[in-house]
């Protein structure tokens, strides 16, 4: 039970999953604008074309309701109710529709995207570093300072003055 508990945590805490969740809220609101849209605005046209009061009430009668002298139902009506069939069929075909329509805004919204980015000038590099000097030649700048300090230690030799013993007490 405990592994079964952590599969589904790694499971519902994908990405995907809750993409998913909010596309399913999102679509579900969707739904309701579309159906709003085909019942209160699309479906009223379509009435005034079937001469129809409301679309939803068409329908084929194979077997009219009985009723009692006192005018209740004793046998229903046996009836194919085509026209909400029919404005069902309108209302998927609509939300299918915006469905492509909003999918092709955002795939042309993307392909400029990409097309911005191509045309992007691009970046000059940085300019590389010099190469990092080889072992032969550090050891060869070692010995050139050597020798200028050996040479400058001698030259400064040769520049002090003489002292004879009698003045060394001055130094």
């Amino acid at each position: 039970m405990k592994k079964f508990i952590e599969d589904f945590k790694k499971f519902a805490l994908k990405g995907n999953v809750i993409d998913m969740a909010v596309g399913v809220v999102v679509g579900g609101a969707f739904s309701k604008i579309v159906t709003s849209l085909v019942n209160d605005i699309i479906m009223p046209f379509f009435s005034l074309l079937t001469k129809s009061v409301k679309f939803t009430d068409l329908k084929l009668v194979m077997r009219p309701a009985e009723l009692n002298e006192a005018g209740e139902v004793i046998t229903a009506e046996a009836a194919i109710l085509y026209g909400n069939f029919l404005q069902n069929i309108i209302d998927f075909l609509l939300i299918a529709l915006s469905i492509f329509f909003c999918i092709r805004l955002v795939t042309k919204m993307g392909e400029k995207m990409r097309k911005k980015e191509e045309e992007a000038p691009a970046e000059e590099p940085a300019p590389a570093a010099p190469p990092a000097p080889t072992s032969e030649e550090l050891l060869t700048e070692i010995r050139d300072l050597l020798k200028a300090n050996a040479e400058k230690a001698e030259y400064n030799k040769r520049q002090a003055p003489a002292h004879s013993e009698a003045g060394s007490f001055f130094l």
